[in-house]
């Protein structure tokens, strides 16, 4: 494919500056709000035994400063995990979430309706109705192992070996040596895939699938090159075509924690394996028509930014970035 000649890196790194990355005064308001979170909520669960608080974690894209601005429509979320120990081993760990949200509320007291608390299926979400800010408490369930590790519980009880501490180093330890071009390549992807979603409600991509994808092809490159991620076009290509060519049909798995072997035999239609559980496969609950319609749209953006490669004006090719990325390409 030829080289871009009107978008180049740089109006892809303006873009990301100026629409994509969260500014610093909502970064702000984030950790305001989580902080204020953090130190009330370890004095109400102190006056309710049934579970100990051990410690409080920022987790997700927040902490691995991979998180999107967010559009005034979808507020803006902060992670937080909640390792909680049961103090009885008569306690039902299937209720650490409806037990969790009730602290919660405590928290706030009469600040908030009790329709701004809503359980999903491993977390509590607390809705900020002023600032539009989402809180996502994760109850994990503290063994004492190291690195944080401990076990998330979902909705219907079953727990799920994870580390906030480990997956924040998996982060580290590649955009330690990729430099900052690779989270920024990871947010450029996520805006594309809300875009996807505008246009396509059916359409299932995790944030945490975009992450592992880049981190893949960081590890092995693609077609006998590394990615690229100082030429953000040629990465985002990169990506695309990876997504087209292997249709995600080829298991992902990464061996900074456990050996490859531990990996168990699967026949789901997508396996990309967490890469502090051997046993968990992120996208396990994704079916073959959701693989084939995340592959689609990958060969679809491939095929316009072919277009914007060969476009005959500047106007051409931004219109083809435009069908990525929305109407606010480049934004200036």
């Amino acid at each position: 494919m030829a080289a871009e000649r009107y978008v180049d890196h740089d109006v892809l790194k303006a873009f990301a500056q100026n629409k994509v990355n969260v500014p610093k005064e909502d970064a702000k308001e984030r950790r305001r709000q989580v902080n204020h979170l953090r130190e009330r909520l370890e004095g109400y669960i102190k006056d309710h035994p049934d579970f100990d608080l051990v410690k409080l974690r920022a987790s997700g894209s927040t902490a691995k400063h991979t998180a999107i601005r967010r559009r005034k429509s979808e507020g803006s979320d902060a992670d937080v995990a909640a390792y909680l120990r049961t103090t009885s081993t008569d306690i039902d760990v299937s209720t650490m979430l409806t037990w969790l949200r009730e602290r919660c509320i405590e928290v706030y007291g009469k600040t908030k309706v009790a329709d701004d608390f809503v359980i999903s299926n491993h977390a509590v979400g607390i809705t900020m109705r002023g600032s539009g800010l989402k809180i996502d408490v994760v109850p994990v369930l503290y063994t004492g192992e190291p690195d944080d590790k401990g076990y998330l519980v979902t909705r219907d009880g079953t727990q799920v070996l994870t580390s906030v501490t480990q997956h924040l180093q998996f982060m580290k330890k590649r955009r330690d040596t990729a430099g900052d071009g690779y989270r920024e390549l990871i947010r450029l992807l996520k805006a594309w895939i809300r875009e996807s979603k505008n246009a396509d409600p059916d359409l299932r991509c995790k944030s945490f699938l975009i992450e592992l994808l880049v981190a893949h092809l960081w590890d092995n490159g693609w077609n006998g090159e590394k990615l690229q991620v100082n030429d953000y076009p040629r990465a985002i290509e990169q990506v695309l075509a990876y997504i087209t060519r292997t249709g995600l049909k080829t298991p992902i798995v990464f061996t900074d924690y456990y050996k490859a072997t531990e990996v168990a035999a699967s026949t789901r239609p997508i396996q990309i394996w967490d890469p502090v559980n051997p046993e968990n496969n992120i996208v396990g609950i994704y079916e073959e028509a959701d693989r084939q319609r995340l592959v689609s749209h990958a060969k679809s953006a491939l095929d316009i930014l072919g277009e914007a490669a060969y476009a005959h004006s500047k106007g051409a090719a931004l219109d083809c970035w435009r069908e990525l990325f929305g109407p606010a390409f480049p934004g200036a």
